[in-house]
């Protein structure tokens, strides 16, 4: 997708674990959107930026990180995130390691997209306001789904225990809050298949939102 406008119109995409963003995210980049993964950068990150490294190892232990393939550094996450969401504070402390990096790294997409003349840039991330970084984003989109779906949805996913995901939930904002600071909400209660159709629905409300917003600079602040 090609535009003049001179940066790309910002959507964010996030939602509770299990609820379906990646799903959207995947249906909107099918459509032709640019995406930025921000939860995949962040993961990334944790293993090869020094100064990330270091702060991990003095939070958790040095020995959270083992040798890998290649000379690189494997992070245990299963440990790291037992300990996480059972301590705010340890949460916050690695938040605040790791997003100011994934900031910087989305800033640098856009900057890529304005050369590229990409007309839509969608940043997925399982915490957007939390990170109290949504005032250049112009559109932000929730996903929701019923909480026990949800549940179900992310341990058969893998993601965790029924009891880790539980735990993943309660460190995470509360769906309703999410949808009170929505731009748009996309419901995820049925089929794949109907799950696109919403999608489908969404891309053409960005679509007209992107086109009423030809100088953007951010309107989603919060």
């Amino acid at each position: 997708m090609k535009s003049a406008l001179k940066r790309p119109f910002l959507v964010g995409v996030t939602g509770g674990i299990g609820s379906g963003k990646s799903t959207v995210c995947g249906f909107l980049a099918d459509l032709g959107c640019a995406l930025f993964e921000a939860d995949r950068v962040a993961r990334e990150l944790q293993c090869s930026d020094p100064g990330i490294i270091a702060g991990i190892r003095k939070l958790f232990g040095h020995d959270v990180y083992s040798p890998g393939s290649g000379g690189s550094l494997q992070l245990d996450r299963r440990r790291v995130a037992a300990e996480v969401f059972s301590s705010p504070e340890k949460l916050m402390e690695l938040n605040r390691l790791v997003h100011p990096a994934v900031y910087e790294a989305f800033h640098a997409a856009v900057e890529e997209a304005r050369r590229q003349g990409i007309a839509v840039l969608v940043k997925e991330a399982a915490i957007l306001f939390e990170t109290g970084r949504t005032a250049d984003l112009d559109l932000i989109v929730v996903v929701v789904a019923d909480r026990q779906l949800r549940l179900r949805r992310a341990v058969e996913k893998g993601l965790g225990s029924r009891e880790e995901v539980l735990e993943r939930m309660a460190s995470q904002w509360p769906q309703e809050k999410l949808v009170e600071k929505a731009g748009y909400v996309v419901p995820n209660e049925g089929t794949k298949e109907e799950l696109r159709r919403q999608t489908e629905k969404l891309y053409q409300f960005i679509l007209r939102e992107a086109a009423s917003c030809r100088d953007c600079s951010g309107k989603h602040g919060q």
